[in-house]
């Protein structure tokens, strides 16, 4: 098979669902599936036992892959073999799932990775902006995840799970997580919707959720505009640190709820540049990501290229 056309499977693990994309080197998804995850949780041997089963299907559906990529939603072992702390998916710590993959296929070649990570060399491979060989990037959704690519690879530190932003402690020593990933924000929307219940609008007695949130300030929701320049000015905060300590050039921001970043850049950059000196401010550059809703299955098959040769 020449290189032309080479095909990748990328496996975007969730704790609900798995994405799964068959993708070609210029980063077409030529092929995509989307299983609930249950029965795997749910499996007698284990979920890491059940997700090798699982695959074969998919081989035997795409018999050209000889490479996978797997991006997990936690902590992996340095030599990314091993999940060691997978919030969503418990019965995956500590179960070297590299190991298990290569005895039940020894024909392919497989690479996992943190998820948000996988997103940046997604982002770093595939994505229409052409980014640097180093960036900071930060997934906003359920959680913030966030990664930096280095010289063009992600960066591990001393153990292997550098760059956990969402764990970076913030206002009140709440975690960023806590604070802004998505229960975070709707905390917030309820708490501006009971203070300003006359600029409600249409959220007033709404299911709240981070959709209507992003149409709402599409609309000119007053209350919907003042949660996301709270949740600018707290990120913000957090970059400042953050770029502090890598001098990093180039932000990119993905995941869902990114979708609403135009509404939050106006305090987040007020905040960053107001605490940054010139030395950072005249080259940072702040971005929205360009994989959108595909950056979980794209990232995750571009691991396949990194010490692939590719």
């Amino acid at each position: 098979m020449n290189n032309s056309e080479t095909h990748f499977l990328g496996v975007d693990v969730g704790g609900t669902h798995l994405k799964i994309g068959l993708v070609d080197k210029n980063g077409n998804i030529l092929d995509f599936q989307k299983e609930d995850t249950t029965p795997f949780r749910d499996h007698a041997e284990g979920f890491g036992q059940a997700f090798i089963s699982g695959l074969d299907k998919y081989f035997k559906k795409y018999p050209q892959v000889e490479k996978v990529g797997i991006g997990l939603p936690g902590l992996i072992s340095k030599d990314r073999t091993t999940p060691l702390e997978i919030p969503a998916i418990p019965s995956l710590n500590n179960f070297n799932l590299k190991q298990g993959l290569e005895k039940a296929y020894p024909d392919k070649e497989f690479f996992l990775e943190n998820d948000a990570a996988a997103a940046a060399i997604g982002e770093f491979y595939y994505g229409k902006d052409d980014p640097s060989d180093n960036f900071l990037f930060i997934t906003m959704g359920t959680g913030i995840g966030s990664a930096m690519v280095l010289d063009g690879e992600v960066f591990k530190g001393s153990r292997g799970n550098a760059l956990e932003m969402g764990h970076m402690l913030s206002s009140g020593s709440a975690r960023l997580e806590t604070l802004i990933g998505r229960k975070g924000i709707l905390s917030i929307l309820e708490r501006m919707i009971a203070a300003y219940p006359e600029k409600a609008g249409r959220l007033k007695g709404a299911e709240l959720g981070t959709h209507l949130l992003v149409d709402t300030a599409k609309e000119g929701n007053e209350v919907s505009l003042m949660v996301f320049q709270e949740v600018g000015i707290i990120l913000g905060e957090a970059i400042v640190s953050t770029v502090r300590i890598l001098d990093v050039t180039e932000v990119y921001f993905g995941g869902g709820i990114s979708a609403g970043l135009e509404f939050m850049m106006p305090s987040m950059e007020r905040t960053i540049r107001q605490y940054l000196t010139n030395y950072y401010n005249k080259d940072l550059r702040l971005k929205k990501a360009t994989l959108e809703n595909n950056a979980g299955t794209l990232g995750a098959a571009a691991l396949c290229f990194m010490g692939s040769g590719l």
